[in-house]
């Protein structure tokens, strides 16, 4: 179990980010009635804050349930350059990702939280490709890693339709590696129904973001859709809450909210909070 009380099924939690003071950061967060969250760690963190971190999480009995790691590099701009910078498809960056990772796995460890997450980049369809195989080597290389520490692996949705992305995790062959699942990020990328991804990927749920989308502009090749405040796009919150329940998933709910300006993502954090608890009051 991550450092805190223990969570209850389907709590809400934030995604935030590392880098200013985590006592400050955690006050905020409690000052909104949030206990748990995933922790972003930037490309540019100095790891050797961990003990800061874990010190600031035991005394605000906060938990921590995923460190994410974010590199140095990365551009979400629209999906070429996503094809370009993000996660391990560019060869460029491989080398340094990797050891990267294995940090934030030992930073995790140190912290005491027992799931490391990541955007893996854009697979190949074809599993004979070269970047394929060089990138299920380095999950699987990685996966060993965070089972050393005792954690869990989960890969962040998008980029791959789920089918593609299910025949990815048999194909890593790893019980630690499963699926943090952002329903907006299928939309945003044009992947497919997220309550459909669900049925497919199921029990490699290994934890869910709760965010919202629109879809990419018709005839814009290569365009990102629209990010939205939670309830405003087009994942549709009830039945992504109820898919969730049916297929058994008991973890977290957890706010992701990346809008550039502190107070819009603020206020768009706090109406998110109270959605999710009208919704869960009305699923029962």
């Amino acid at each position: 179990m991550p450092l805190g009380t223990p969570l209850a099924n389907f709590e809400t939690g934030v995604m935030f980010w590392a880098g200013r003071d985590p006592g400050a950061t955690l006050s905020e967060l409690k000052d909104l009635g949030i206990r748990c969250g995933q922790l972003g760690i930037p490309g540019d963190l100095d790891l050797s804050c961990a003990p800061a971190w874990k010190a600031a999480l035991k005394a605000a009995d906060f938990a921590v349930y995923t460190v994410f790691a974010g590199y140095t590099g990365e551009n979400y701009t629209d999906i070429p350059t996503v094809q370009d910078t993000v996660g391990f498809i560019p060869a460029r960056y491989r080398a340094e990702r990797e050891a990267r990772t294995r940090g934030i796995s030992d930073f995790a460890r140190e912290i005491g939280c027992h799931g490391i997450g990541l955007h893996v980049g854009c697979l190949p369809e074809d599993d004979s490709d070269s970047d394929y195989i060089t990138v299920r080597e380095m999950v699987r290389r990685i996966a060993d890693h965070a089972a050393k520490n005792g954690q869990t692996f989960a890969l962040e949705t998008g980029q791959e339709n789920a089918d593609a992305l299910r025949s990815f995790l048999i194909d890593v062959n790893r019980e630690n590696v499963g699926i943090n699942f952002d329903p907006a990020n299928m939309i945003l990328y044009g992947t497919g129904d997220p309550i459909e991804a669900l049925g497919v990927l199921g029990q490699r749920i290994l934890s869910v973001h709760c965010k919202d989308g629109d879809w990419p502009p018709a005839g814009v090749s290569g365009a990102l859709g629209t990010e939205k405040a939670l309830g405003t796009g087009s994942v549709g919150i009830e039945r992504y809450l109820r898919k969730l329940k049916q297929i058994g998933y008991k973890g977290p709910l957890t706010i992701e909210r990346e809008a550039e300006n502190a107070a819009e993502r603020l206020r768009d954090i706090k109406s998110a909070i109270a959605l999710l608890a009208q919704v869960k009051a009305s699923l029962g």
